[in-house]
């Protein structure tokens, strides 16, 4: 059994998602570059608690699970669809329930989709930001897919492939790195 978990959060409410299988094809090419085990959970996976929850104890426990499994990776993919230009208000609410210091140091990739080109930068404008709060790794390539980078509901571009591909080796080699950390400590 893998002892590195990678672990995706899809901001998406409906399936099936554009936005969660993205997330998906990201979080499963990375477990298999670095030998992880893989899990995707989207905002659905939740629960009807979520929506109501001030705080991580008024989550459900299935709820609750997610979030400690999102805490305890290795690893975090985040991607959210394009609402108005930015990520979905389900998604932030589901990571303003975090403790702020629950991500710190946590390599995470970013990614978004949408249905055209203008939003790309939600990756940059709104994720990052968010993800800087939490002071988590966040690698430096982000990817960003528009709704011609799909057909039937799987990921078709080589561009989008190759911007995947940096990533994971991003991630991959600061894995290696906390890796050789550990070794030597």
């Amino acid at each position: 059994m893998p002892d590195k978990r990678v672990v995706g959060i899809s901001g998406n409410i409906t399936r099936p998602s554009k936005t969660r299988t993205f997330v998906d094809h990201i979080v499963h090419r990375l477990a298999l570059s670095v030998g992880a085990s893989a899990q995707t959970f989207d905002i659905e996976d939740f629960g009807h608690s979520l929506p109501h929850a001030r705080r991580l104890d008024d989550l459900a426990p299935e709820a609750r699970y997610i979030v400690n499994q999102a805490i305890t990776a290795d690893v975090l993919v985040v991607g959210s669809p394009t609402f108005k230009g930015s990520y979905t208000g389900l998604f932030k609410h589901c990571f303003d329930l975090f403790d702020p210091s629950s991500l710190r140091g946590k390599p995470v990739i970013l990614a978004a989709t949408g249905g055209g080109e203008r939003h790309s930068l939600i990756v940059e404008h709104q994720l990052r930001p968010l993800f800087g709060f939490f002071e988590a790794l966040a690698m430096p390539t982000a990817i960003y897919a528009s709704d011609k980078d799909f057909e039937e509901g799987a990921l078709i571009s080589e561009a989008i492939h190759a911007r995947v591909g940096l990533a994971v080796d991003e991630t991959t080699r600061v894995l290696g790195r906390s890796d050789r950390r550990s070794i030597a400590a």
